[in-house]
């Protein structure tokens, strides 16, 4: 079906309502999820509810919470996300840096103990939004292992996301880099099993440590059935170079936020807890803004500039694609799979609200 990405954000307030969240919190987290979704990044979109409604359920998400600031040393931030909904302790935390950074030029921000921060793209946006170039690195802990090591062939990591941004200028929009060291994001699988298809060569693993398109092999992970096959794991981006930028993820964001990595002596309960270590800087502290627009176009026209090996597929450069997207699905609607939306109508349920009144809601008679 397609949905109105308006429609679709009030239904996502009122589920999240539902579940405890104040109206404003409630607001914050829908327009994130739904701007993934408009980004074509469905895998951090509204299909995430079910997620975070079982972590409500087990008491491992709470709602309404805000970054506490524990550590202040100058130009370093330490925040505590109090194990809140991560879109809106990671936006605050953001918010903060981004204050700080317009005083001093150069900010080093720690985010530990958030719940899923979902698309880390959005900090990124945040931080070019205010002229600021931002780098950040999230591991991913509380949750059974994901992705296989380079030469492994079991799960030891998660996803352990990354985003570097850069502001745009008068002709170029911003660049934004935001992607998992995983080959793909364990959403995009949710996806795939929801939609029944098979996932592309190199994306998993299964329990031998042999490669497979079933994405079935996630199952185990993200929705247990008594036939679900023995757990597989995701495959590393580009080999052991993915391997090198996601042990890095654990060794910034994991370790020196102070909340822990992956390695299994720190607790498995089964949420999704993101620890996220950012440097944003204003980059007029360090060049001219008029020569560096400049180079940026120039740089960015002469990648452009290379006649496509395919035709149809020309060059794009890191965030074009979620603008082209975001442009299509905003006149076109939101495209959900039968199986993610039955997930979302027991979300509400689960805390009361009838389906009528949810379709209402959407807009679906």
């Amino acid at each position: 079906m397609l949905i109105q990405s308006a429609s679709l954000k009030q239904l996502v307030v009122a589920i999240l309502q539902s579940g405890g969240s104040f109206e404003t919190e409630a607001e914050i987290i829908s327009d994130h999820l739904v701007l993934a979704n408009l980004s074509g990044h469905d895998s951090h979109g509204v299909g995430m509810l079910p997620m975070y409604f079982e972590r409500l359920q087990k008491g491992l998400l709470h709602p309404n919470q805000h970054v506490q600031l524990v550590r202040e040393d100058g130009s370093i931030l330490v925040f505590d996300g109090q194990s809140g909904y991560g879109h809106v302790v990671a936006r605050e935390a953001t918010a903060r840096a981004i204050e700080r950074c317009k005083e001093s030029g150069l900010v080093l921000m720690a985010l530990r103990n958030s719940q899923h921060v979902s698309r880390v793209g959005t900090y990124g946006e945040q931080a070019v939004a205010a002229g600021l170039v931002s780098l950040s690195f999230v591991n991913v802990t509380d949750h059974h292992p994901l992705v296989a090591p380079y030469g492994g062939s079991d799960a030891r990591f998660s996803t352990n996301p990354l985003c570097f941004a850069i502001p745009g200028t008068d002709k170029q929009p911003p660049i934004i880099l935001d992607m998992a060291t995983s080959q793909v994001a364990l959403g995009k699988v949710r996806v795939a099993i929801n939609k029944e298809e098979e996932v592309p060569e190199n994306w998993l693993i299964d329990h031998n440590g042999q490669p497979t398109r079933n994405p079935r092999v996630m199952e185990g992970y993200l929705f247990p059935k008594e036939d679900s096959p023995p757990l597989g794991a995701l495959m590393p981006l580009g080999a052991y170079k993915g391997f090198g930028l996601a042990l890095f993820c654990e060794l910034l964001a994991g370790v020196l936020t102070g909340n822990g990595t992956i390695q299994p002596g720190n607790p498995r309960e089964g949420s999704i807890v993101n620890n996220m270590l950012s440097i944003l800087f204003d980059p007029s502290r360090l060049v001219e803004q008029s020569w560096m627009h400049q180079e940026i176009e120039a740089l960015v026209d002469y990648f452009k500039a290379s006649p496509p090996a395919d035709p149809s597929q020309p060059v794009q450069i890191a965030g074009e694609p979620e603008r082209t997207m975001r442009e299509q699905r905003g006149a076109q609607g939101i495209p959900i799979d039968e199986n993610t939306w039955e997930q979302i109508m027991n979300c509400g349920e689960m805390y009361g609200m009838n389906r009528v009144e949810m379709l209402s809601i959407a807009g679906i008679s």
